[in-house]
């Protein structure tokens, strides 16, 4: 009987079978040196080859065939020597490469313990795909480190154009209990397609895109890409006055953008010019992208997030989007961004069922589902996913200098019920609706940025009175610098959809505002969200003919920038957008020119000097979210739909702000006001640039000492039907 002379060389039965199946815990205690009772042996796996040999120092040993693809060299030396391997394939030349299975762990021990307890700050550099460089004595080596959490997994390993998405080519080893599974690639660097094998328990391999993957392939492709950035940024200036400044006594107008529909075809590298330009002349303090997170369904606008980590390649790179953030900071604008932590897609190649179980998502279909969009919610007690989550909110203002974060579906995650019937969902420990631990990773993650990085903002989208939205954590609150107004948004566009002789029936829905304007630090949005899905957009709510339609949509942005809080306009309607909006598209840039042209274009430039004034005068907005920046002139008069009160700055300022919301002009409508002198006109929409009917109004108006409505001086003003007009006190 003959004995194969590399037997003692051979893996034993039970692990060759787990290794060929790719369900192999420690592939790393197989593969590449190890030390031998006597001397040492090197192994590596090489699908399709038909030779390899091992090239030390000098020297080269063709290494055995055991079968499997698996070669292997016995050395005399049981010390570690740097080695490499010289592959041949059928017909190509002989290629030498370093072994993946020679380099110990990428991950230290602090890593993942910090992994692990849920507070890795900067989770994307140790896990994802991270290019490396390493020093050896036959010289050096570059490849990229590759990471993954998949802790219900009986097997991990990276697949991609470099292996022939051969499973069984780069195993990766498990790292305890922690569920992350690691490997070294030498040879696989920047532009590489890739992504994670993962074998479930129930014996299936799921390849799944890298959930920390920084780029991916354009949709409807799924695979992972390793980039690096070699961008250089130019905005440290900003990113300094950023941090000392103070958000809520500064102007805060925002241009919510869909990048992909703005103007169509245009790229991250083009949107750095026209965009950049077009925003900057238009006066805005910011810019809002809707998510560009990478998504697999454009349909969606983003709000279904495959990768996180990953600006969408619709529209470019990663570094031409981050050149695109630092265009808009050399203009003086912030970038605020549409973030989406309140759920995700149940697409198989994503981080549904990442490793075969729930993972990502709640394992609770009464909390780990969100039915009426299709899709999977987070489990925000799990503290590897609270840690995905916060570092990912971290990564998008470090890695791309974001300004803000607009937080999507605040109330979704709020409350156990959202959305649900009876039987559908289940009570926290208290017996009560709140998701008690959505409201911890929300605190979470608003304390640790303002903690990091003071002057980012977060911003709730938030439709519900849940208390203390933007109030700090440390008093209870979840800590958000500002809140969307939904109640605000709803009553004014109710009201100004109203024909005029039917608006003093509804007189409070636009008073009622000014009842809870201060209870929290809002934004005043008219966003994507009120331009689809059957509502029309802005222009068509206006009633009445053409000139009525243009003359309500500027008095209504008059009132939106003079009203306490921050502003926020989507794309489209500073131009009078007929149609509703659609991301299949671009805007109808048309109408400017076309013949209602000064109708839509002169919308624009009421815009642009609403900006202009909003951003100059500091009583509209040093006291957006106090009760001492605003007082009413005029709250009472819905028979004649006249609206007015005084905004007052903290250097004591004061704009006197007046709207006739009827359709009739009062001449000499008479206002008590609360100081005396001139008071000098800053703003009137009913001026012939902005085609309004062109009124000749005073530039100045004389204050009598008479008292009138409580007020220790009076003005008597002309207010033009369907206007709106703004008074700065000149003393």
């Amino acid at each position: 009987m003959s004995v194969d002379p590399a037997s003692h060389l051979q893996i034993p039965e039970a692990d060759l079978v787990r290794l060929r199946n790719c369900n192999h815990h420690d592939p790393h205690g197989f593969y590449g040196w190890h030390q031998l009772a006597q001397g040492s042996v090197v192994r590596t796996r090489q699908i399709g080859a038909e030779k390899v040999e091992l090239l030390l120092d000098g020297t080269s040993v063709e290494m055995v065939n055991l079968g499997d693809d698996i070669f292997a060299a016995e050395l005399e030396t049981r010390e570690t020597l740097d080695y490499r391997l010289r592959i041949t394939w059928p017909g190509l030349a002989p290629q030498i490469k370093a072994d993946p299975y020679f380099f110990l762990p990428t991950l230290g021990e602090l890593d993942i313990y910090l992994i692990s307890e849920g507070r890795h700050e900067r989770l994307w550099d140790v896990m994802g795909a991270n290019t490396k460089t390493y020093e050896t004595s036959l010289g050096t080596v570059k490849g990229t480190a590759f990471t993954v959490w998949a802790p219900n997994a009986i097997g991990a390993a990276v697949v991609g154009t470099f292996n022939g998405w051969n499973a069984s080519q780069h195993p990766m080893r498990s790292m305890g209990g922690s569920g992350l599974w690691e490997v070294f690639i030498p040879g696989v660097g920047t532009g590489e397609v890739y992504k994670f094998a993962v074998q479930t328990k129930a014996g299936h391999r799921r390849d799944k895109a890298d959930p920390m993957a920084r780029a991916a392939e354009l949709p409807p492709a799924t695979g992972s890409i390793v980039v690096d950035s070699s961008y250089e940024w130019q905005d440290s200036q900003w990113l300094e006055q950023r941090a000392s400044s103070d958000p809520a006594n500064s102007p805060m107008s925002v241009y919510e953008v869909h990048l992909g529909s703005w103007r169509w075809g245009l790229n991250y590298e083009d949107l750095a010019t026209e965009l950049v330009d077009y925003v900057a002349d238009l006066g805005y303090t910011h810019v809002e992208f809707m998510p560009v997170s990478e998504h697999p369904f454009g349909g969606s606008w983003g709000y279904q997030v495959s990768g996180y980590y990953a600006p969408t390649s619709r529209w470019g790179t990663p570094d031409q989007f981050r050149a695109l953030v630092d265009a808009f900071h050399a203009r003086g604008i912030g970038v605020i961004m549409d973030w989406v932590p309140a759920h995700f897609p149940k697409d198989d190649w994503a981080l549904a069922r990442f490793d075969g179980e729930a993972l990502y998502e709640h394992p609770d279909w009464r909390r780990g589902e969100q039915k009426d969009w299709g899709t999977y919610v987070f489990d925000f007690g799990r503290n590897e996913v609270r840690n995905f989550l916060v570092a990912n909110a971290l990564y998008w203002i470090e890695e791309f200098h974001i300004d803000g974060l607009r937080v999507d579906a605040v109330a979704s995650m709020l409350y156990l019920d959202y959305s649900r019937e009876a039987g559908e969902w289940e009570p926290n420990i208290y017996g009560g609706r709140e998701n008690l631990e959505a409201v911890q990773f929300l605190q979470e993650m608003n304390a640790t940025l303002l903690r990091l990085h003071p002057g980012a903002l977060t911003i709730a989208e938030e439709s519900t009175s849940w208390p203390g939205v933007t109030a700090p954590t440390w008093d209870g609150g979840l800590g958000f610098s500002l809140k969307w107004n939904m109640g605000w948004m709803n009553d004014t566009l109710e009201y100004f959809s109203k024909d005029p002789i039917h608006r003093a029936f509804h007189h409070n829905e636009l008073t009622f505002s000014l009842v809870y304007a201060f209870s929290e630090r809002f934004v005043l949005p008219i966003s994507h969200d009120e331009v689809v899905h059957g509502k029309g957009s802005l222009w068509t709510r206006m009633p009445g003919d053409t000139w009525n339609k243009a003359a309500g949509l500027r008095t209504l942005l008059a009132y939106m920038w003079a009203h306490p809080g921050k502003k926020l306009l989507f794309m489209g309607q500073e131009i009078g957008q007929p149609e509703e909006w659609s991301e299949a598209h671009g805007l109808p840039w048309d109408i400017v020119d076309g013949w209602q042209g000064e109708y839509h274009g002169a919308i624009r430039d009421l815009l642009r000097d609403l900006n202009n004034t909003y951003t100059s005068a500091t009583a509209l907005h040093t006291q957006d979210f106090q009760g001492e920046g605003f007082t009413w002139n005029k709250a009472d008069d819905a028979a004649n739909n006249i609206l007015a009160f005084t905004r007052f700055g903290t250097d004591g300022s004061q704009m006197l702000c007046v709207f006739n919301l009827s359709g009739t002009t009062q001449q000499a409508y008479k206002l008590g006001v609360p100081a005396g002198g001139q008071w000098k006109l800053a703003l009137n929409t009913d001026e012939g640039q902005f085609f309004g009917a062109g009124n000749e109004l005073p530039s100045t108006l004389q204050a009598s000492d008479t008292g009138w409505d409580g007020f220790p001086h009076a003005l008597e003003v002309e207010i033009p039907a369907m206007s709106a007009q703004y008074y700065s006190w000149e003393g």
